[in-house]
């Protein structure tokens, strides 16, 4: 591209996001709609030569039960994980916290991990982001650690807000570190909310950098 940017994840369709939906993987009446779906993610991230797709699974339909969901979850997965495979792209699949998307479908790392085990493909794996599992469980330097193999994309905000690194609770500095001294190889994706506009919300990077260079000092 002109700019020399790359593109490296975009979302499956996640049904109709005005009205509140956030991913219709687990709907069992939308399956066709999601398989219909599958082939046009495929045709924009081949014309973008976007590496790898993430699957909101959205928020279940009141009244449907708690296996229909999980099975239809995991034959979309399953469904979606093959035919990405065959054009060389990886299916992601990513938990949300439930303060932030009340009722969504997987909300911890664990769950995640066992929906991708339940599918069973090679070509599944897990979108890890800091700020939604720090809401849901913490233990964030060993889940990741322990579930490194499964994690190919990383998200990150600091916790309360929402917003950039320096702003919240969250070890900014020693998660990156430790992301280096693990060997992880995937993409770190800024989904935060600027406290202060753009150019000022990227003010942590030369903290980040300042810390890095004192430590190898």
């Amino acid at each position: 591209m002109e700019n020399d940017l790359q593109i490296v994840l975009h979302n499956l369709p996640a049904g109709n996001w005005e009205a509140g939906e956030r991913g219709i993987a687990c709907l069992p009446d939308r399956v066709a709609e999601f398989r219909e779906c599958v082939p046009r993610a495929i045709e924009y991230a081949k014309a973008l030569n976007v590496p790898q797709l993430n699957c909101l699974v959205g928020i279940p339909t009141a009244g449907v039960s708690a296996e229909q969901v999980r099975a239809t979850i995991v034959e979309n997965l399953r469904f979606a994980a093959d035919a990405l495979k065959k054009e060389g792209i990886r299916l992601l699949v990513e938990p949300c916290n439930a303060y932030d998307i009340p009722g969504f479908a997987l909300n911890r790392s664990k769950e995640g991990l066992d929906v991708i085990q339940a599918v069973g493909s090679d070509n599944l794996f897990l979108q890890y982001d800091i700020y939604h599992m720090q809401r849901m469980e913490g233990e964030l330097a060993a889940t990741i650690k322990k579930n490194l193999p499964k994690i190919a994309h990383i998200q990150f905000a600091d916790n309360p807000g929402r917003n950039e690194p320096g702003t919240g609770e969250i070890n900014y500095p020693f998660l990156f570190k430790l992301l280096d001294e693990i060997g992880y190889q995937g993409w770190i994706g800024c989904e935060y909310k600027p406290l202060n506009g753009t150019e000022a919300g990227l003010g942590w990077l030369q903290s980040i950098g300042n810390v890095k260079q004192a430590a190898t000092a």
